[in-house]
């Protein structure tokens, strides 16, 4: 599975920021609630339309990101 399939970037929604397809929930609000210690299955059981492969596409979507993300030094 790619990201691709499960997160949409839409100027429209959310003035752009990357959405669970079909829903108004952000990448980054997913990976916040990770990062404060929610389950899985807490994410899933409080957003009951979200799947397990829509907070891996999230993961999938961060590490694409990153990936792609241009660091040059700072020359002093």
């Amino acid at each position: 599975m790619s990201w691709q399939e499960r997160i949409a970037i839409d100027s429209e929604i959310l003035t752009g920021k990357p959405v669970i397809k079909g829903t108004r929930l952000a990448v980054e609000f997913i990976l916040e609630l990770l990062a404060q210690g929610w389950s899985e299955a807490d994410i899933m059981r409080n957003y009951p339309g979200l799947t397990i492969e829509d907070i891996r596409a999230c993961f999938s979507y961060a590490s694409a990101a990153l990936k792609a993300e241009k660091v040059y030094p700072l020359k002093a």
